[in-house]
């Protein structure tokens, strides 16, 4: 009986013992569980910012959720670079995955790849023209993709406008007869994906259209007939509750309905040393600013008046514009490069230069508009680091990242960038 005693206290005592280990293995496993997610979600952070589109998420050049260290780096450190082919098409970033276009023999490839390690993730490519004349040097594709829905909407270097499934490559639709030529100018706007629409411009010298297709299908959803295209891409902006498509063409400064591509209203724009505009209209509420190739900068106000909309001039500085770059508005001032490629600084109130930066830069650049602070990136491949400040030009610090010309918009995310120089993709990191 005394043995039985001992047995049954001796298996109470390994019952307890075992629930024990297993509340302690749960709790452990809890742990290992959350720390697990905090170090993923660490590690990931840098990427949750999504560029989706060229210049951004609203086509304003904004970096929300960048990191600016306490001290700037002597150097980047450089993660991978890869080689990616030819073109001046910036990257775009969705979902820890990276989506560009690039020329790659005599084909145009998309790429899918993973934006932690760069590997590829999936691919598609099709035949394309090879560019002569003037524009050889530039062979490879210049339109940004844009992404929306699950969906890669890529315009290629002689017009091709193809739309894919972002997780697979899988081809939805693709509009060939869109193709002129490889040196058409409008093969360098980037299409706009908006409220299910892609919307792009297409065409040749004198002679274009502005089409809208539904995203899923590819189908034409309305088609406004007009002049030659530019080279600069459309942005979207609302005038009582009126979303217009607001684009230059060859000669002129458009606003188009969203709903119908009806003309709403339309301003003279013609380029002085083209044929057509390179820099992108700048959409602040009922403001546009827009520039290009000897034409200054401009301020105008968009309003209804009856039934009709109007464009009011606000300001016009004609010595100061940019050529190729568009400009990005922060704290009420316009930043940009001049077309005599040095740094500027213009009061979006009154249109006058605050300042305008001795040293020689480059007419090919971008900026973004990164916080506290502006990162401008130029196609010498410098990556520059300024203060938002509208009485002088100070510069933080600079960095040399490739030894290849740029022409691509650079991707900031958390404090990763990715740099598409004319063959390769690199991702540097700031510590």
């Amino acid at each position: 009986m005394l043995f039985d005693f001992y047995l049954i206290k001796h298996k109470f005592t390994e019952s307890i013992l075992n629930r024990f280990n297993q509340l302690y293995m749960k709790k452990a496993n809890l742990i290992f569980s959350i720390a697990a997610a905090l170090i993923l979600f660490s590690s990931t952070d840098s990427f949750s910012q999504d560029w989706p589109q060229w210049r951004g998420i609203t086509r304003d050049s904004k970096v929300t959720g960048f990191k600016v260290p306490l001290k700037w780096p002597a150097e980047l450190i450089q993660q991978w670079k890869i080689k990616v082919g030819k073109g001046d098409a910036s990257p775009i970033l969705v979902g820890g995955k990276i989506y560009l276009i690039t020329r790659q023999g005599g084909d145009e490839v998309i790429l899918c790849l993973d934006a932690t390690t760069g590997k590829e993730i999936w691919r598609n490519s099709y035949p394309a023209p090879v560019v002569t004349g003037p524009d050889a040097s530039h062979g490879g594709p210049r339109s940004t993709p844009s992404f929306s829905d699950n969906k890669v909407v890529t315009l290629g270097i002689a017009g091709v406008l193809s739309c894919y499934e972002a997780s697979t490559g899988k081809i939805f639709w693709r509009k060939e007869h869109m193709t002129q030529t490889a040196s058409d100018s409008w093969s360098a706007l980037s299409p706009l994906i908006i409220d299910g629409l892609c919307i792009v411009s297409a065409g040749k010298k004198d002679t274009g259209i502005v089409v809208a297709y539904d995203l899923k299908t590819g189908n034409e959803k309305w088609k406004w007939n007009g002049e030659g295209p530019s080279s600069s891409s459309p942005s979207v902006m609302t005038v009582e509750k009126t979303k217009q498509i607001v684009l230059f063409t060859e000669k002129n400064l458009i606003g188009l309905a969203l709903t119908d591509g009806k003309l709403l209203w339309q301003l003279p724009a013609v380029a002085k040393q083209r044929y057509f505009s390179a820099v992108s209209p700048y959409i602040n509420g009922q403001t546009v600013y827009y520039s290009g190739l000897g034409t200054g900068t401009n301020a105008i106000k968009i309003s209804k008046q009856g039934d009709k909309f109007v464009a009011e001039e606000l300001w016009s500085n004609e010595s100061t514009g940019s050529k190729f770059n568009t400009p990005v508005l922060k704290d009420g001032f316009l930043y940009g490069f001049t077309d005599q490629k040095r740094i500027y600084c213009i009061n979006a109130s009154t249109g006058k230069a605050t300042w305008i930066d001795n040293a020689v830069s480059s007419d090919f650049g971008t900026i973004l508009d990164c916080g506290s602070v502006l990162i401008g990136l130029t196609s010498t491949s410098n990556l520059i680091v300024l203060k938002p400040e509208s009485r002088t030009c100070t510069e933080v610090v600079h960095y040399k990242v490739s030894d290849a010309p740029i022409f691509a918009y650079p991707i900031i995310a958390g404090n990763f960038i990715y740099i598409k120089d004319d063959e390769s993709l690199t991702l540097y990191k700031i510590n």
